[in-house]
């Protein structure tokens, strides 16, 4: 995408001053849950409690937790099931994962529960690592029941995490050069639901979670076994899934899939939240009206239930050091703010998601895990060594900036705020090297504010300060 406009400075000082205000946008109507997932510092009893804190004073209310079924069932590394109930919850090892459920309850905070390979090796057609090949829907189905049982209808359940990516998935692609995993991923849904539902009377389950990008073809003639590795973008992998044909239309005899949402990681690329991708099936943050459009037509051809809300469980942008993706950090707090801003302007969107607190080691090239490597993630608010980025400053009062009407358009957001509350926009004119109060704007009860002004700043910022004394200053915007 291109770059944020760049604002201009003001011409005279007396709109700095007076701070001549526009008429603001009107608020989207709607409310958007903001979850953070952050499970490998959670996971870990070393740095879970310090993790919570951070996370509180961020204004975090809800965690993504994604659970692997590998972690926690009997005998996962041998190749023949062991004897065991596989419906009762206490022939499992929850560990760490019951450490972060519980906290969560302690705090009232929301929980969104991934279930997700890798599968135990008993599980998979193949008894290979990583574990990820054909997992029996059966099994899948008697694990289901006993995380249904064991955490209950309190939280809310996700199955499968990036099912049209090979790290998650396998196979892909038949050998002719077919969609494999959207009919895999498929039944073991249908498994996991009807797992659930023995535990849970009317379990909340989303469906999905699909990765952004992938092919929605391929050549298995030019590229050979190479094209198997491909993932399958993400709304070819959903017509699939709902055995649609590529006009949306059924194909074959399956029954309309119950689910309470679509969830979906809207990652974009170095190039900006706006960015477009030219393959039609891939959606990111920029074209969520993809998605949309094909949930429309998929619950028209009664594959889906109508008005399905889409869930964004997992986003972040990538900043430096990562050389394929990063983007400065200065930009990533920026853009990070941007993409918030579309996803809350979307009024299908009930949840958007923060993916790391703290930056994974620098790994290697995209698509590295497929071949067994690792994929280092710069999307957090920290660096790897703990030091903190502009994110971790802006990320409580995300604040976006944009031409509107011979003027510009404020958006903001409190995370911490418990009901409206009030917020100093500050703004710096080119040549200056002081910022100045634009004005104090009153928040709504979610903590949402918007401001219309003809003041041009080069650079705008926000001050907010909780009832407890705590001081928040975001980084600069542009």
């Amino acid at each position: 995408m291109l770059k944020s406009r760049k604002l201009f400075p003001t011409a005279l000082l007396t709109l700095l001053v007076a701070a001549f205000s526009l008429p603001a946008p009107a608020l989207a109507n709607h409310t958007q849950a903001t979850y953070f997932e952050a499970t490998p510092l959670l996971l870990s009893s070393t740095t879970r409690a310090a993790t919570i804190a951070q996370l509180q004073r961020l204004g975090v209310r809800a965690l993504r937790v994604e659970l692997s079924w590998h972690d926690v069932a009997p005998g996962s590394n041998s190749a023949t099931k062991p004897a065991f109930d596989a419906t009762d919850p206490n022939a499992y090892g929850w560990g760490a994962y019951d450490a972060i459920v519980t906290e969560a309850a302690r705090l009232h905070w929301k929980v969104l529960l991934t279930v997700t390979s890798p599968a135990p090796r008993w599980a998979t057609s193949n008894k290979k690592a990583p574990y990820v090949t054909r997992p029996d829907p059966k099994d899948f189905q008697e694990f289901m029941t006993a995380v249904g049982r064991h955490y209950g209808a309190g939280v809310t359940y996700s199955i499968w995490n990036e099912a049209n990516h090979p790290a998650f998935l396998m196979p892909q692609w038949n050998s002719n050069g077919t969609p494999a995993s959207p009919r895999i991923y498929r039944g073991l849904y249908q498994a996991g639901y009807t797992g659930l539902q023995a535990a849970i009377s009317s379990p909340t389950v989303l469906f999905g979670e699909t990765a952004p990008t992938g092919y929605s073809k391929v050549n298995v003639h030019r590229e050979h076994s190479r094209a198997l590795l491909h993932d399958v973008a993400p709304l070819a992998f959903l017509r699939e899934a709902l055995c649609l044909n590529s006009h949306y239309r059924k194909s074959g005899s399956c029954s309309l899939l119950p689910m309470s949402g679509y969830a979906h990681h809207a990652y974009t690329i170095a190039a900006g939240p706006h960015y477009v991708d030219p393959n039609r099936d891939d959606v990111a943050i920029g074209t969520l009206s993809r998605l949309s459009n094909a949930l429309g037509k998929a619950a028209a051809a009664h594959a889906i239930p109508a008005n399905l809300p889409i869930w964004l469980t997992e986003f972040g942008v990538q900043s430096k050091p990562n050389r394929f993706l990063g983007v400065s950090v200065a930009q990533q707090a920026e853009f990070d703010a941007i993409a918030e801003q579309i996803a809350w302007s979307n009024p299908r969107v009930v949840a958007f998601s923060q993916y790391l607190l703290r930056d994974d080691p620098v790994g290697g090239a995209p698509g590295a895990s497929v071949h067994g490597g690792t994929v280092g993630f710069q999307t957090g608010l920290e660096y790897v060594n703990g030091k903190p980025k502009p994110l971790y400053a802006s990320w409580p009062v995300p604040l976006t900036a944009t031409k509107s009407h011979g003027g510009f358009s404020l958006w903001g957001y409190v995370r911490n705020a418990t009901g409206p509350t009030t917020v100093t926009v500050l703004v710096r004119l080119k040549g200056s090297h002081s910022y100045r109060t634009l004005k104090t704007v009153t928040t709504n009860s979610l903590g949402y504010w918007t401001l219309g002004t003809s003041a041009r700043g080069q650079f705008f910022r926000v001050r907010w300060t909780s009832p407890e004394g705590v001081r928040y200053e975001g980084p600069p915007i542009k």
